[in-house]
């Protein structure tokens, strides 16, 4: 079966695993916890279902596992943290999904280690299943599985761990792990996986940028640390246009809309220091700039040139489309944006140095870019700053603007 080197790792225990979930769930605090967790689970594995006949219909079959490892994942938190939220312990659930896979392959009782780890599953599947669990079946079962249980009242679930509860969570964790043995997976590297991508969409309270891509290069091929752009909207003939300057000093062409409706996109370069404020990234401003690291051919043709450009003009875009039908995210907190958008960019730059920054770094990029564009959109001009050392960006309006007020 495919997976790491599990000679070389220690165990994922899931008590530990719990834990780092726990920490990431947004539902801590809503009434309708239960429900919310409940329905997530059962979507995700109606998504899996999804994923795979969608995968067989465009004959995508060399991609469903990294696709079912991620749907099983997911699913994989919501389980925990609904167990959480019923006050079943890591090690119960655990205990219990190895009796019932136990039973389920007509083994003998035998004591258990605790902390139960993800190993300890993986390797109960191994040593009793001689041949491929069949797929089709596999996933029959976790659907009916997973029916069965947002069916089970609230009452009910609430009533306390019961041993019947336990039982039935024990089989949802089989029939998760099961899964995963489908598709040749190892429920310990999906654990992994999902808490890899956890960490990346919500990293707690102290977040870690990445580091500059550019700091072993020259000053004069480095991102300015600090800058200030001024954004001037200058009427035209045929409507207005706005300008950047940087001391003083035109950067780039006059932009417009370029759209049949109106929509300001012509403060569009808002986005493009952002990225360099919170991602210390940016081919565009690096173009502009003249900022570009020739040093290195090969950096200069891949990382700053013609390709990279389009696709930061691309994204930016995109979110752009996205946003203008949300209000321009206003309102949207951190840790709030869709899970979809932030997945979609980032394999848009798959290949690139920016693929490193976690979904959580790109996520305040785009939400602070926005925060800048919504005041300068209002004001009509003003200064954005740029503060790379302490990611931090910032709109002054313009004096004019103050002593209108």
């Amino acid at each position: 079966m495919a997976g790491i080197a599990k000679q070389q790792v220690t165990p994922l225990s899931l008590p530990e695993y719990e834990l780092k979930a726990r920490e990431s769930s947004q539902f801590k605090d809503s009434p309708r916890a239960l429900q919310s967790l409940r329905f997530g689970f059962f979507g995700e594995v109606g998504g899996l279902l999804s994923s795979v006949k969608k995968a067989e219909r465009d004959r995508l079959e060399d991609t469903q596992s990294a696709t079912a490892a991620e749907e099983l994942g997911d699913s994989l938190w919501y389980l925990f943290t609904v167990a959480s939220l019923l006050e079943i312990t890591p090690d119960d659930l655990g205990l219990y999904c190895l009796d019932v896979l136990r039973k389920r392959f007509g083994e003998s009782e035998q004591p258990c280690r605790t902390p139960v780890t993800f190993r300890q599953i993986d390797s109960l599947i191994n040593a009793c299943t001689d041949e491929r669990i069949d797929r089709p079946s596999e996933m029959g079962a976790l659907a009916h599985a997973a029916g069965v249980f947002c069916n089970i009242s609230e009452a009910q679930l609430k009533a306390g761990p019961t041993p019947s509860i336990l039982v039935h969570f024990g089989n949802l964790l089989m029939e998760l792990a099961l899964c995963c043995s489908s598709f040749n997976l190892h429920l310990e590297d999906v654990a992994r996986s999902n808490l890899e991508k956890i960490k990346s969409r919500w990293p707690g309270e102290y977040p870690e940028y990445s580091s500059f891509f550019d700091s072993d290069y020259p000053d004069y091929e480095q991102l300015p640390r600090n800058l200030k752009m001024d954004f001037i909207e200058l009427p035209r003939p045929n409507g207005t246009c706005v300008v950047q300057q940087l001391n003083g000093v035109f950067i780039g062409d006059p932009l417009t809309d370029n759209s049949n409706e109106p929509d300001d996109y012509r403060f569009h370069d808002v986005f493009h220091l952002a990225y360099m404020a919170y991602l210390g990234w940016s081919p565009v401003l690096r173009g502009l700039l003249r900022r570009k690291r020739k040093s290195q051919p090969s950096t200069d043709e891949n990382e700053d040139g013609a390709r990279a450009m389009i696709i930061e003009e691309g994204i930016a875009t995109w979110i752009f489309n996205h946003a203008k039908r949300r209000n321009f995210y206003e309102g949207i907190e951190e840790g709030a944006l869709e899970y979809g958008v932030l997945k979609q960019i980032h394999s848009m730059v798959e290949g690139y140095e920016v693929h490193r920054c976690p979904l959580w770094q790109w996520e305040r990029a785009i939400l602070k870019g926005f925060e800048v564009f919504r005041e300068i959109r209002k004001k009509r001009s003003g200064s954005v700053v740029v503060n790379m050392t302490d990611h931090l960006l910032t709109f002054e309006p313009t004096v004019e603007n103050n002593r209108s007020k």
